[in-house]
C-alpha cells in the first residue's frame, strides 16, 4: 500500500510574503543567516511583525552546511524566547536548522506547541515541504541526512522577491539540485503515481527555466516558475526519497566542503549511467524510466538505451553551459587526496538513508567506481 501525504500549506506568487499578517502569534523566533539581516530582506518579515506588533528574536548564526553546534545554540535560543511561531528564511541550510531546531525543542517542551513557517529564498533544496534535514559534523567531515515527519513545516510561502538577486552561480548550483531532486524521486523504488506527477512537471520547468534565469536572474516570471519547481520536486523526493547522486553528494560534501548542488551536478550523469546499467545489455525498469523523464523533456532516440545517453548528454551540455565543473579537480580538489578519501566516502554513503531507495542494489566497489569516474570522466 502506498500513501500521498501534502502537510504543508503552500503560498506562492507575488507578495505571497503578504499571507504573515494573517498569523496570530504571541512571539515569533526568526531563524536566517547573517546575510538575511545585513542586506535587509530580512525586513520584509519584521515590518509585517512589528505591524501586528508581534513581539520577535532573530537567530542568524546560520552557516552552510549547518552544524550539530549551530542547531544547539538555536535550540538553545528558543528554550530561552519560547516563541509559538518560528519564520525560517534563507536558503536550505536555514530552513534545515529550523526543522531541526524545532523538532528538539519540542521534544523536550511537549506543552509547547511552535508552527514553522518556511521562506525559501533560493530554488534548490525544496526544504519547506520535507521531511528531510542534513546536518553536518566537522569533527568527522560528516553529513547527516535525517528523515522525520515531525519536522515537516506547516506552511511554505514561496516569494519570487526573495530570488531575484540570487548570483547566478548560486541559481546554477541550486537549480541543477532540483533536477536531481526529480530524476532520483522519479526512479526511486518508493516512486508512486503521484511523486511522479510532482517530479515530472518539475523537471519539464527547470529543464525549460534554469539556463535562462542563470544568465538572466531579473526575469521574475522565469524565477517563479522555478520557484515554483522547487517546491514541487520537494513534494516528489519527500515521499519517495531519493538515490545514491544525493548519498554520494552528501558524503562528497561533508568530506571537501563543496556546495551540494554543484556536487550533484558532477555526479549526476555518472549515476545516471549506473543505475540504467548502460553498461549491461538489461533494459531495466530504471533505463525505462529514465527514457521516460528524457520523452517528457523533449530528448527521444530509436531505443531507451540510446534515449538515457541522449539526457546525459543534455545535462552535461546544461552544466556546461552553467560553468559547472565536470570533474572534481575543476572544484579545486586534489585528485590524490580525492581518491584517497573513497573509501571514507563510500562507507558513508552506504550509510546515507538515500540510498535505501536508489533503484540500482549497491555495493562499495560500485560507489568507488562511480566516485574514480568523477576523475576520470568516462563512463
Amino acid at each position: 500500500m502506498n500513501s500521498f501525504k501534502m502537510a504543508t500549506k503552500v503560498y506562492s506568487g507575488k507578495q505571497a510574503i503578504s499571507c504573515l499578517k494573517d498569523f496570530h502569534c504571541k512571539r515569533a523566533l526568526i531563524i536566517s543567516d547573517p546575510f538575511m539581516v545585513t542586506s535587509g530582506m530580512v525586513d520584509n518579515v519584521t515590518e509585517i511583525l512589528n505591524e501586528a506588533s508581534v513581539p520577535y528574536e532573530i537567530f542568524s548564526e546560520i552557516v552552510p552546511d549547518p552544524t550539530i553546534e549551530v542547531v544547539t545554540k538555536g535550540v538553545a535560543c528558543t528554550a530561552q524566547f519560547q516563541p509559538d511561531l518560528m519564520i525560517a528564511l534563507g536558503g536550505g541550510s536555514a530552513l534545515d536548522t529550523a526543522k531541526v531546531v524545532r523538532q528538539i525543542y519540542q521534544q523536550v517542551e511537549i506543552d509547547n506547541a511552535v508552527q514553522l513557517v518556511c521562506i525559501p529564498t533560493t530554488s534548490g533544496t525544496g526544504s519547506e515541504v520535507t521531511s528531510f534535514a542534513v546536518i553536518s559534523d566537522p569533527s568527522v567531515n560528516g553529513k547527516y541526512a535525517l528523515v522525520d515527519e515531525d519536522m515537516i513545516p506547516n506552511v511554505a510561502i514561496l516569494d519570487p522577491i526573495f530570488t531575484l538577486t540570487v548570483p547566478s552561480n548560486i541559481t546554477a548550483d541550486t537549480g541543477i539540485d532540483v533536477l536531481t531532486h526529480t530524476l532520483e524521486a522519479y526512479v526511486s523504488t518508493d516512486a508512486t503515481d503521484f511523486t511522479d506527477a510532482c517530479a515530472e512537471k518539475a523537471m519539464r520547468i527547470i529543464w525549460q527555466n534554469l539556463a535562462h534565469i542563470v544568465e538572466n536572474g531579473e526575469d521574475e516570471v522565469a524565477r517563479e516558475k522555478v520557484h515554483n519547481a522547487s517546491c514541487l520536486a520537494g513534494m516528489a523526493f519527500s515521499e519517495a526519497s531519493l538515490g545514491i547522486c544525493h548519498s554520494l553528494a552528501h558524503a562528497l560534501g561533508g568530506r571537501f566542503h563543496i556546495p551540494h548542488g554543484r556536487a550533484n551536478a558532477i555526479l549526476l550523469p555518472h549515476v545516471i549511467s549506473f543505475n540504467a546499467g548502460l553498461e549491461t545489455s538489461c533494459d531495466t525498469k530504471a533505463l525505462i524510466k529514465y527514457a521516460e523523464a528524457a520523452n517528457l523533456l523533449g530528448l527521444q532516440a530509436m531505443t531507451p538505451r540510446t534515449t538515457v545517453n541522449l539526457l546525459i548528454a543534455g545535462i552535461q551540455k546544461m552544466t556546461h553551459k552553467m560553468s559547472i565543473p565536470k570533474f572534481v579537480t575543476g572544484l579545486g580538489i586534489d585528485e590524490a587526496e580525492f581518491k584517497a578519501a573513497i573509501p571514507t566516502m563510500v562507507e558513508a554513503a552506504l550509510k546515507d538513508k538515500c540510498t535505501l531507495t536508489n533503484p540500482r542494489p549497491v555495493k562499495a566497489a560500485d560507489l568507488a567506481e562511480i566516485y574514480a569516474r568523477m576523475c576520470r570522466g568516462v563512463y
